[in-house]
């Protein structure tokens, strides 16, 4: 009974008690140094990361945009299934137009003059038709079986080395990039205003000579991924354009310039030679006589995938009064770090623990049995 009349006592007396901070004076030189090198390192923090390299003053906002592209160049083949043939972009650019992306043909196999009609099969793992269940000779010395199908088949090799549109490496691209902050109402494009027509009829993207020009060489493209657009154009690729809109608001209008990065995005493992490239297959429809006849043509090329980024600042009053209060509730752990070397590591550990905790009752100063039920109290550290 005795026990349960304490319990409700302590808890009727805790019920009624009050904190409030105490202010002890330490005059230690070791302490004055860890707690200014402290809040140093927290100014520091807030004043040089938070504010200067990340602008913690600004509100931000996420790009919008959208990619259109031309593709100019002329390229010459002479080949024993074409013959002598002139490719413009109508030929090589496939589709014509595609969302943020485009594709240009650097190699081929060709397979002219297939019509409806019964053939023996190329190979017996793929079948490129529907099989009649007939056994038919192949060869002098190999039969296959017998499929309906568009005949000739196809045959099953690798593709031409050198690749037959070699000359694609000299073809250029204009990309048009149109780029809006919704939040700021800013907009802008890639073809900057002192950009005129003449010399947008002349430039070609250098980093050193015309890092503005929006005109691109599909090998520079290549070679700044460090990759050799022969050896690509064989097989084919995907390659990365990437354009980054990173921009400060508070600064001049022409400050916001675009920044192109290139990389290859297909997988390039040398281990690792399944399927390699980039490829399709696409036919040319005509009649010869009432005879429905198709040119075949398996199409290796570079996809070019045009890649948006950015990000816009300008200054704001709330984001910067949220960021600097946060540094000033760091300040915080000041106290907290101190105030723990003080009673941890110092030798005169126990004074500063009398000094720092005590409990009134009644109007009467009481130490000592009563440091567990006090509270810590603030310290504040001189040199």
């Amino acid at each position: 009974m005795s026990q349960d009349g304490g319990c409700y006592t302590w808890i009727w007396t805790c019920f009624f008690e009050y904190s409030t901070p105490k202010i002890l004076l330490i005059r230690s030189r070791k302490v004055g140094a860890i707690n200014r090198f402290i809040q140093a390192v927290i100014i520091g923090y807030v004043i040089g990361y938070v504010c200067v390299l990340k602008k913690g003053y600004q509100e931000t906002d996420t790009v919008l945009s959208s990619v259109t592209t031309k593709v100019k160049g002329i390229a010459l083949t002479n080949t024993t299934a074409m013959g002598l043939r002139v490719w413009d972009v109508a030929d090589y650019v496939i589709p014509p137009q595609e969302e943020s992306s485009f594709f240009v043909m650097t190699n081929m196999i060709i397979t002219p003059g297939q019509n409806q009609s019964h053939c023996p099969e190329v190979s017996e793992t793929t079948s490129a038709g529907v099989q009649t269940g007939r056994c038919v000779n192949y060869s002098a010395s190999a039969k296959t079986c017998e499929v309906l199908a568009w005949c000739p088949l196809e045959e099953d090799v690798d593709p031409p080395e050198p690749p037959i549109l070699a000359a694609a490496e000299n073809f250029t691209v204009l990309i048009k990039n149109h780029i809006r902050y919704p939040k700021f109402n800013f907009s802008r494009r890639n073809i900057l205003p002192h950009i005129n027509s003449t010399y947008l009829t002349n430039c070609v993207f250098s980093r050193t000579t015309d890092p503005d020009c929006p005109i691109f060489r599909l090998r520079d493209i290549v070679s700044e991924a460090q990759e050799d657009f022969q050896d690509m154009a064989v097989n084919g690729g995907v390659m990365g354009i990437q354009i980054r809109w990173d921009c400060d608001l508070d600064m001049p209008e022409s400050w916001c310039v675009p920044k192109y990065t290139f990389r290859r995005l297909d997988n390039k493992d040398p281990e690792n030679t399944v399927a390699p490239g980039y490829s399709f297959r696409f036919a040319k429809y005509y009649s010869d006589g009432e005879v429905e006849t198709r040119t075949l043509i398996k199409a290796f090329g570079i996809r070019f995938d045009v890649m948006v980024f950015g990000k816009a600042g300008k200054f704001n009053i709330v984001p910067m009064l949220l960021n600097v209060g946060a540094g000033l509730a760091l300040m915080g752990l000041v106290t907290v770090v101190c105030d723990w070397i003080v009673l941890t590591f110092m030798k005169k550990k126990n004074i500063y623990k009398e000094q720092k905790y005590s409990y009134v009752d009644d109007f009467e100063l009481v130490s000592g049995p009563y440091l567990l039920k006090a509270q810590c109290l603030c310290i504040i550290f001189v040199n």
